[in-house]
């Protein structure tokens, strides 16, 4: 989904393990490096300064941190691990190959209920008032990216929307936001839905994500039910005694799980996930290169309140009602970039020497001309090289992908690549049937290296899909208006087609298979 806080001088540890050379390159880098080791050092030890020892919070696996001997750090107000004794690179390597635990406590965790009587529709109207996600669409257990806007259609914060399984839930919504902007985010929703519903913050429930390619084998040990349930969608339940919410989803482009549960009983659940041996726990190091690995956006410095969905290349968590009604904030501006260009567009970029790029690096274009910024930038492990996302100008011509970083004042070349960096495993139901069955059901022969020497086939030109018009819910439109409407909407979706990265249309379609499903 989404973090917070700055954990670029985080992930500036698996640089420096990866290409230690790199860090005698400029005095910057060595005094950067002996500042986060002497702060690390702190932290592990318990010796912090006095205003951080009193205002730092502890999650409710602190201790459990400490006794792994986690390297400690502030990071949105909390102490949190940073790395573990086998160090970033492996705990990145054993999520992408195993299974990691992850402690996200610090994030903020409510529920929104109706103040009055009424159900669904209503409470998922009042937060549409507030975001451009189809929440109404929603089908009991299922989840929802989506963004907080402010007036101009910049981004407050990303966060989840959960519909809760139940007809005692009717009326409820249960919302994940990021740490660092939690207590606004909160303020402002209640601010702004006063008197029509209330937020209930969920202060006494810890949250942990169990990520990887075990990560499903490892839960469905204690709690079966997991096998079954697709991406995007959340389960409420009793796993050895615990009250759990159980949440088909993660931050790291692997298959994996979101598990909220209460806050006195979170040591022991971590220990029990943590027995079984594809388990390790994971620090906020390895928790960021993984989402940068995935082109997953970080609060505060791939998005923010400046930046729109449109630039932001978060077009896919726009519903298609939304984009018809242009009922949510900032969507006169919104749907104006959509059809005619945003200013500015986000992009992967890959340094094509062993210099990684932080954020706040100048790109330059062929010229030498400054059109753009580094946002997130460090060392993919998985790809063993730095990768990097950032804003060009839409000057830039989208066929031109050669460019240089203008890294302490020396041009190093780099160029722009597609997103993702590494293919996301999110779980998909009908990729794990077709994967197992032929067209009649039968199980599939396992593929062999002599397949592999055979010619491939020319593939299959893919069948154009006519697009999926909604109605709008209006009471009566002329038929003029409703053919213009019609039109945008089918001009929108080809423009998106045609823009839309891999990782958008992998989560945008989980979505819409799930409300099917639903």
């Amino acid at each position: 989904m989404n973090e917070d806080q700055n954990t670029e001088e985080v992930v500036e540890d698996v640089a420096e393990e990866a290409a230690p050379e790199q860090v005698s390159e400029g005095s910057e880098t060595a005094e950067a490096k002996e500042e986060a080791t002497k702060s690390s050092a702190e932290a592990a030890s318990g010796e912090k300064p006095a205003e951080e020892a009193q205002t730092l919070k502890a999650t409710p696996l602190w201790a459990l941190h400490k006794e792994r001997r986690g390297k400690m750090v502030p990071f949105a107000g909390y102490e949190m691990p940073v790395q573990y004794r086998r160090g970033i690179m492996e705990e990145h390597k054993q999520t992408r190959e195993r299974a990691g635990l992850f402690d996200v406590s610090h994030m903020g965790q409510a529920f929104l209920v109706l103040d009055g009587e009424g159900g669904h529709d209503d409470i998922a109207a009042l937060i549409e008032t507030l975001v451009p996600g189809e929440i109404k669409g929603l089908k009991p257990g299922g989840i929802r990216y989506t963004l907080l806007l402010n007036e101009e259609g910049g981004i407050m914060d990303d966060l989840m929307v959960t519909r809760p399984e139940g007809e005692e839930n009717e009326g409820m919504l249960f919302l994940v936001v990021n740490a660092a902007t939690k207590e606004g985010d909160f303020a402002y929703i209640s601010e702004k839905l006063n008197g029509k519903a209330r937020l209930i913050l969920a202060g006494d429930r810890a949250l942990m994500a169990l990520q990887g390619p075990r990560a499903a084998k490892v839960l469905k040990r204690l709690a079966p039910f997991v096998e079954t349930m697709g991406f995007m969608t959340a389960k409420a339940a009793r796993i050895d005694g615990v009250e759990v919410i159980v949440s088909r989803c993660g931050y790291t482009g692997e298959d994996g799980f979101e598990i909220s549960v209460p806050a006195e009983m979170a040591e022991a659940f971590a220990r029990k996930l943590l027995g079984h041996r594809e388990v390790q726990l994971i620090g906020l190091g390895a928790r960021d290169s993984l989402r940068l690995e995935a082109g997953l956006c970080l609060y505060g410095h791939d998005i923010d309140e400046e930046t729109t969905p449109i630039e932001a290349g978060l077009t896919w968590a726009i519903g298609k009602r939304r984009k018809m009604e242009k009922d949510f904030p900032g969507a006169e501006k919104i749907m104006s970039q959509l059809m005619d260009g945003a200013p500015r567009r986000r992009v992967g970029i890959k340094p094509k020497g062993r210099a990684p790029a932080r954020e706040g690096t100048e790109i330059v274009n062929n010229d030498g001309d400054v059109i753009g910024k580094i946002t997130s930038g460090g060392f993919g492990p998985t790809i063993k090289s730095p990768i990097a996302m950032g804003y060009v100008d839409a000057s830039l011509p989208e066929n031109e992908t050669e460019i240089g970083l203008l890294i302490r004042g020396k041009v190093h070349e780099a160029e722009i690549v597609p997103l993702p960096f590494v293919e996301q495993r999110y779980y998909r139901a009908d990729k794990v049937e077709e994967e197992d069955k032929d067209k009649n059901g039968r199980k599939r022969r396992k593929r062999t290296k002599k397949d592999d020497k055979k010619p491939a086939k020319e593939k299959k030109s893919a069948k154009k899909k006519k697009a999926d018009v909604e109605e709008p819910e209006t009471e009566k439109v002329s038929d003029e208006t409703a053919e213009k409407t019609k039109a945008e909407v089918v001009e929108i979706e080809i423009k998106e087609a045609s823009e839309a990265p891999a990782i958008e249309e992998t989560v945008a379609e989980a979505e819409e298979e799930t409300d099917e499903r639903s």
